[in-house]
């Protein structure tokens, strides 16, 4: 039986180290490393989609593997492709590492100076679990074959007041009247503000889950808030100087919690791209930036692409954007906009009509708004586009029209306000 083994070795010479010894490993194909963390995993989704049979059946992450620190990057792959063995390539043998290492789902630990004697025990155990895991599951190992969870997506604005929280809050609502389990996430850490849309009044917050190692699901339970509509919401700090207790690692590990628990999660990210963002969209299934029909925006959702290229958060040609507050006689249309930013453009654009959404932005009840409004048949419409929505190829027209009578009804019968 070959052994496919794909190494994530960040350093040329490293590389080359693990490469040569894997290739004296008997019954061993090794790939080409690759690079960094986001090239390990946009590999193995990809593969992952072909068939599970596309996947290897070990990966090697060597310790200074970037830009996700080493054990956190198993901890996702662990998550997201459990039929994959993972190996920890370290300096460090201590057992403190080696604990931390197994918790976050690495099947062994081979240390440096590589030896061969080592190195091909560790992958050979590897390898006869993800064997062993992928007979176990049989003919349902293809739905197992990228994790347990759901589809995440995040919501960034070019520029502030283009409309992400409207567009973030709508397509969870979509994805909820479709009869899924949503989480929305206020990720927009020191002025978010999902709260005041939905008229919510919560003490607990995304910043309360910073510190916990291990997030559990009581413990997520107590920081979220389970609105009237059925979302589950996870709040930004009231306090915006504590957004900055929102690490990388604390957004990672809150991202792969909801996913787990939640057939789909949106996140809004906002405008402003920190630490804990940037690993929310590299994280995300599909990333969404909105924009308006305007140089300043277009000139911003360019900048922010680029941006996210450099840092190896998120590619170009991965990213899809939105025209929101769309006119057929505007000077700047969508095609444009996809020529100058290199991203693929949303099916649909939001038209400008904000009248709309004046009366139930001030009352705070978004979800209120009326089935009617072209702005929200758009975005649900989106949604659907999205994949978020259960019946697939509905059209948003319907579904919001579906979600406004049962709205209608809950009011008749007093659930809501």
């Amino acid at each position: 039986m070959t052994t496919r083994i794909l190494p994530a070795v960040g350093d040329p010479d490293a590389a080359r180290s693990v490469s040569t010894l894997l290739s004296q490993l008997p019954d061993a194909e090794p790939a080409q490393p690759v690079t960094d963390s986001t090239q390990l995993v946009d590999t193995l989704a990809r593969l992952a989609a072909a068939s599970l049979d596309e996947l290897p059946e070990v990966v090697l992450v060597h310790e200074r593997i970037g830009p996700v620190p080493a054990l956190e990057l198993v901890r996702e792959v662990a998550l997201r492709f459990p039929a994959v063995g993972v190996v920890l390539i370290t300096a460090d043998a201590s057992p403190v590492l080696f604990s931390a290492a197994m918790d976050s789902g690495a099947r062994g630990l081979v240390t440096l100076p590589l030896g061969y004697e080592e190195l091909a025990s560790r992958v050979q155990a590897a390898a006869q679990w993800s064997l062993g895991v992928r007979r176990h599951l049989g003919a349902g190992a293809e739905q197992f074959a990228t994790g347990p969870g759901g589809t995440v997506v995040t919501v960034s604005g070019a520029k502030g007041g283009v409309g992400t929280t409207v567009t973030a809050v709508h397509l969870a609502l979509a994805a909820r009247a479709s009869g899924r389990s949503v989480a929305l996430v206020d990720m927009d850490l020191q002025s978010g503000d999902i709260a005041s849309y939905l008229d919510v009044q919560f003490r607990r917050s995304v910043a309360d889950l910073a510190s916990i190692a291990d997030i559990s699901p009581r413990v997520l339970q107590d920081a979220v808030y389970v609105h009237e509509t059925g979302l589950s919401l996870l709040l930004a700090p009231a306090e915006g100087e504590r957004g900055e207790e929102v690490t990388d690692r604390a957004a990672r590990q809150v991202v792969s919690a909801l996913r787990g628990r939640h057939e789909v999660v949106v996140l809004d990210c906002g405008s402003r791209l920190d630490s804990a963002n940037a690993a929310a969209i590299e994280m995300a299934d599909t990333a969404l930036l909105v924009t308006t029909p305007d140089v300043v925006a277009v000139r911003a959702a360019k900048r922010t692409v680029r941006m996210w290229e450099r840092l190896q958060v998120r590619k170009a040609e991965e990213t899809v954007t939105l025209v929101n507050r769309h006119h057929r006689t505007s000077e700047i249309q969508p095609p444009l906009v996809q020529k100058i930013t290199g991203t693929r453009m949303a099916g649909v654009a939001v038209p400008a009509n904000f009248k709309e959404l004046a009366a139930v932005v001030d009352a705070g009840r978004l979800h209120e708004l009326d089935a009617k409004s072209t702005v929200k048949q758009a975005l649900w419409s989106l949604a659907g586009e999205l994949g978020l929505v259960q019946a697939a190829g509905q059209p948003g027209k319907e579904l919001a029209r579906a979600a406004d009578r049962g709205s209608l009804g809950l009011r008749r019968r007093g659930g809501v306000r």
